[in-house]
């Protein structure tokens, strides 16, 4: 009998290894919690003389299981009495657990195990060497806190290390939760701002942070009022916290408690009571200097405790207001307390945004003056107010009547699309502020961002939307909303380049805009309406901004309210984080089957034909046969079907059947969401039999429900936000994938809990991928793949928990390994070959950006797995070419030949490709492949954090057998954006320079119980077939007029993306394009109407597509037309 040992890694094991260098004492005090060890630091020196010795450390520096052993054999050891208290349980430190139990064991050292707040962890009472009472004395005294309560503890521990006797002391009770007397004075008639703490912050005498943000806040006219708590878990404390809020009924709170408080069932937490922003404010337990350095922002433990978990309640993030620096040192305890340090601009910028909405909630509704920004992304022709799924003119034009009818100064008329297209879109600019008057806004700016302007752009004068002395701008007002285009971030001919630039400013013009709404046009919130802008994505941090990172320098105190589609948790994140902004999850469009036309209908009809013939008249049947084939193959659609030379016509019949089948049922959007606005009848029910179809848990009549809730829901969020109330939160998520959790939309968007992923479920959809992706590979090769680089993205990761990262873990022969109780992830285990079956696959992953700033410690895990599959040994080297490339190799060379996580350098986003193909700056594709190596050549993983290693990316680029982009749900496709063909047709560009023609795969997983892998040019081909080349999709987006018009020719970027970078010819898809789009008088008028713009930029497309010969027309029509529009 053999056993199959399944190898396990813990997470810890990504940590750096740390010697806190401390000798041997007779007591040892470890915890997460700064203040637990601060408190025993000052009992122990009130009362050293009648004290044993005593060492004291933090549980994060301890985090690497060498870091561990290291301080179990040098103070553990040699202990007499040593109490561990985990903030979280057991899990959270489970190697450190283990060793510590095992060490006290066989030394016979008194152990005390004890929950954080919360609860116990059942599991620590019998680990523990004490009794159950002795243990709760314990928890009782650290419950309690405060320096008479150390004290206690710390004899009680004496008495266990033999030192002293047990005195009977138990905890001294301090309340859970109360109320905290500032010592400010309250004016009447101020507004009153809630301040809510821990209550370990009061005890601990670490209050100065808390101290400077009351008085700041104070500082803007406002009363202040402090409440302390222990938990907002702990339903006592809850309780106390909600009926004070409510009874004081204050115009903002302001939450500097970590995790989320929500209670069971619909119940929200304790601080949604008053019914008002609550926003959420991060202590980080980092320093000051590594927060500057760091272009993320917080370290991984801080977002996750104190910004993702807390978005889950409504939060809004208001940024960092301290930082943790090291007081005096304890000699006699080898000790510095880290207390928290108040950071003066942190606790400015809290205290002003909190002020700014407090002024949009005191400000009468006909007073207040509002700004709608439209998006100019992604700055191609005829793409003004571009929105995700949305028709922001129409959207614009509802809410204008929403707010008229609300009480707000919005005009005196109804304002339709077109007027507002017409104004924003083809209208001449218009000043809006004075040079002179920019300047001295601008001198008020930090030197330094001044220092950046002008190295970047020179004089302001020089600006191109300076005209006259002025900057200018396409805006339209109605009474005191003003609607306006969101300016350049930079110039002309590099719009798409500076995009996501981390280290360019935006250029003069943009900060006039900004500088002008808050400081002149006096607005009082801000609407940046659809997926997405440019704001949030200017140059700075992550996350926890600094004074001089632009979102927070442009923003300042403004509100700022965000419709964003639901089906986009990772850019809603981006912008929910970076700008505080609330995210009011909009509808998506309707969904439905694409049916057929043209000729694949005709032979729909033919093989129905020859279906009922079959059998009853063979002449008729063969004839019928030869008919179907030979105008299948004349029309494309045999090819299209993967029929091959020399298929037999059973079979080209059979596969075209089985095509024609997929392109029927392909589900594709029909038009565009108008928020606010209940979809049509037609419409509504179309969306309401995909969400039936796809969330079969779900009674179809909930579904409705929901569905015809989300209309008035979205009207209500944005009106609850305007009125400077909380907006209830809900989740993000695709609805026709099975998430009927985000319906009804219009709540206030947040995303996982990045330390659950991957989840279990996305572990088990992850292995019907990973069956059908090794099948398809099987079929087209005969062989299983030895590499394969995977294109993993943020977003993809929100909304499917983790699929993706799963599937790369099982290719590799690695899973998971979950905390039972929290079900987060804490490390991976390493299948046996017998048990799997099958050679381990070489994984790489290609990591978006977004990706690399949420999920730091996926990234840890998945290099932790590379790690141990290299370190194994295995008889058959076949079966691990990772450990074969890996095989005799040590430190650095090790370190290059097992990196498999490569991105785009700290700060940037995006393949680098998407520049290049909107503005023409490539000749040949083998520039394209550059482009995209050179945009991911950032290593990533245990030592290097973004480390530039184009060449180590290179060869993985190189290796690679195949690729694989996976798409979890049809609401958007491969041709909706260039950003899809430059990431996978980057790929294909760069394999193609290096010698190589790797298989190129689409995953569609849209339905996860059954996925289809198909090779990308034929999702590309379905694509143009089903979407974007059929009448009934184009007469959908000819209903939106402008944004209608800009839909349309937005397809057709992405086609040419596909045709530039990949090595297939896609001259039939953009024959099929051109002849439903162009080459249809009746689209081609409507274009010419509604959108000249976008039929100019369709017309230089497809000309550049020929010109550089990647597009040869069929017929001689297209050609002759094109060439009399460009004559």
């Amino acid at each position: 009998m053999h056993l199959l040992v399944r190898e396990t890694h813990s997470l810890e094991e990504a940590e750096s290894v740390v010697d806190l260098g401390q000798t041997p004492a007779d007591l040892v005090l470890l915890s997460f919690s700064d203040s637990d060890l601060g408190a025993w630091a000052a009992a122990w020196s009130a009362a050293r003389p009648g004290l044993p010795s005593l060492r004291l450390a933090n549980l994060s520096r301890l985090a690497h299981p060498m870091s561990v052993d290291l301080y179990i054999d040098r103070v553990i050891a040699k202990a007499r009495c040593v109490i561990v208290r985990l903030l979280g349980g057991l899990d959270y430190w489970r190697y450190g657990v283990e060793e510590v139990v095992a060490a006290c064991r066989s030394r016979g050292i008194a152990l005390v195990l004890l929950p954080g707040e919360g609860g116990d962890d059942p599991r620590l009472s019998p680990l523990s060497s004490v009794g159950e009472e002795m243990r709760h004395r314990f928890a009782a005294l650290f419950a309690q806190g405060g320096p008479v309560n150390a004290t206690r503890a710390l004899a009680l521990a004496a008495h266990l290390a033999g030192k002293g006797a047990d005195q009977g002391l138990t905890a001294e009770p301090f309340p859970l939760a109360g109320q905290h007397d500032l010592g400010l004075v309250e004016g009447a008639g101020r507004p009153l701002a809630a301040l809510v703490f821990y209550r370990s912050y009061l005890l601990s005498g670490d209050m100065a942070p808390i101290n400077a943000l009351a008085a700041a806040i104070a500082g803007h006219g406002m009363n202040v009022r402090a409440l302390y708590v222990g938990s907002l878990k702990e339903p006592e404390a809850a309780d106390f916290i909600a009926r004070r809020l409510a009874a004081w009924r204050p115009a903002v709170v302001l939450n500097a408690t970590g995790f989320s408080a929500r209670r069971d069932g619909d119940a929200g937490s304790p601080l949604d009571t008053a019914g008002v922003p609550v926003l959420q404010l991060v202590l980080a337990g980092s320093t000051r200097e590594a927060w500057a350095a760091s272009k993320r922002g917080l370290s991984q433990t801080d977002l996750a405790m104190q910004v993702a978990l807390p978005e889950l309640d409504g939060r809004l993030l208001a940024g960092a207001i301290s930082f943790k620096a090291e007081e005096a040192d304890v000699p006699e305890l080898e000790y510095r307390r880290r207390a928290h340090t108040p950071d003066s601009a942190g606790i400015a910028a809290a205290a002003a945004r909190a002020a700014g909405w407090v002024r949009l909630g005191r400000t009468a509704k006909l007073e207040r003056r509002i700004a709608i920004i439209l998006s100019d992304y992604p700055g191609a022709g005829g793409q003004i107010a571009h929105a995700v799924g949305l028709d922001a003119l129409a959207s614009v034009a509802e809410i204008l009547g929403l707010l008229r009818s609300d009480g707000y100064a919005a005009g005196d008329q109804d304002v339709h699309a077109e007027t507002l297209a017409q104004a924003l879109c083809h209208a001449p600019p218009q000043p809006f502020l004075a040079l002179s008057d920019y300047r001295r806004h601008l001198a008020r700016l930090p030197q330094t961002v001044q220092e950046k302007l002008e190295a970047a752009w020179g004089a302001p004068e020089e600006d191109p939307a300076c005209a006259g002395g002025a900057f200018t701008l396409r805006l339209a007002r109605f009474g005191h909303i003003l609607v306006a285009v969101q300016p350049d971030r930079g110039r002309e001919g590099t719009r798409k380049a500076l995009y996501h630039d981390p280290d360019t400013p935006p250029c003069h013009a943009y900060v006039a805009f900004y500088l002008w709404l808050r400081e002149e046009a006096g607005i009082d919130a801000l609407i940046h309406l659809g997926t997405h802008g440019t704001l949030e994505w200017l140059p700075g941090k992550s996350v926890a901004l600094s004074d001089t990172c632009f979102p927070a320098l442009l923003t300042g105190r403004l509100p700022v309210i965000y419709p964003f589609i639901v089906n986009n948790p990772g850019e809603a994140a981006a912008a929910k984080r970076r700008l505080g902004a609330v995210m009011i999850g909009h509808l998506t469009p309707a969904l439905g089957p694409a049916g057929v036309s043209g000729t694949a209908a005709a032979l729909e009809k033919l093989i129905d034909e020859y279906a009922a013939a079959d059998g009853l008249d063979r002449r008729r049947t063969a004839l019928l046969q030869g008919e179907i084939l030979r105008r299948a193959a004349s029309d494309g659609l045999l090819a299209e079907s993967g029929v091959a030379p020399g298929t037999s016509d059973e079979d080209a019949l059979a596969r075209l059947d089985a095509y024609l089948c997929d392109v029927k049922d392909l589900q594709i959007r029909d038009g565009l969401h108008v928020f606010g606005r209940a979809p049509p009848a037609p419409l509504r029910d179309k969306l309401l039999d995909a969400l039936i179809r796809t969330c079969p848990n779900v009674a179809p009549a909930e579904l409705a429900a929901r569905l015809d809730r989300s209309a008035e829901g979205e009207h209500q969020a944005l009106l609850a936000a305007l009125d400077a109330r909380f907006v209830p939160p809900g989740p993000a998520g695709a609805p026709t994938r099975g998430r009927a959790d985000v319906l009804p939309t219009g709540r206030n968007l947040y995303t996982i809990d990045p330390r659950a992923v991957p989840t279990r479920s996305a572990v088990v959809l992850a292995e019907a991928a990973a069956a059908e992706l090794l099948r398809r590979h099987l079929q087209d090769h005969g062989d299983w793949p030895r590499a394969i680089v995977i294109d993993l993205w943020g977003s993809a990761t929100m909304r499917t928990g983790g699929e993706d990262l799963a599937l790369a873990l099982i290719l590799m022969g690695a899973r998971p390994l979950w905390d039972e109780g929290s079900n987060r992830v804490t490390g991976i285990e390493i299948l046996p070959l017998a048990i799997l079956d099958r050679p381990r696959i070489d994984v790489t992953l290609r990591i978006s950006g977004l990706f690399r700033d949420a999920f730091e410690p996926q990234i840890a895990l998945f290099d932790a797995a590379v790690r141990a599959v290299a370190a194994r040994d295995e008889p058959d080297a076949a079966s691990n070419p990772l450990a074969m490339a890996a095989k005799g190799l040590t430190g650095a060379a090790l370190r290059r030949a097992t990196t498999r996580i490569f991105g785009a350098a700290p700060g940037r986003y995006g393949a680098n490709v998407t520049a290049a193909l909107e503005e023409g700056r490539w000749k040949a594709r083998s520039d394209l492949g550059a482009d995209y190596l050179q945009g991911s050549a950032s290593a990533y993983g245990q030592g290097l954090d973004g480390t530039a290693d184009r060449q180590g990316f290179a060869e993985r680029v190189r290796a690679a057998d195949a690729f694989v982009h996976s798409q979890d749900h049809r609401e958007i496709d491969l041709l909706d954006s260039l950003d899809f063909a430059a990431h996978a047709g980057g790929f294909a560009a760069a394999a193609e320079s290096l010698g190589r023609t790797p298989a190129l795969y689409h995953s569609d997983t849209s339905q996860p119980e059954a996925p289809k892998v198909r090779a990308l040019v034929e999702e590309i081909a379905l694509i143009v077939r089903a979407r974007a080349a059929n009448p009934a999709w184009i007469a959908g987006m000819m209903t939106h007029g402008y944004r209608g018009g800009a839909e349309i020719a937005r397809t057709l970027d992405g086609l040419f993306g596909f045709a530039a970078t990949l090595p297939s010819r896609l001259d039939r898809q953009f024959d099929l394009l051109f002849a439903a789009t162009l080459g249809d008088d009746a689209v081609d008028r409507f274009l010419a109407q509604a959108n000249p713009a976008a039929r100019e930029a369709m017309i230089a497309r497809f000309a550049e597509a020929m010109r550089r010969g990647l597009w040869h027309p069929r017929s001689n029509e297209a050609a002759a037309r094109l060439s009399g529009e460009g004559s």
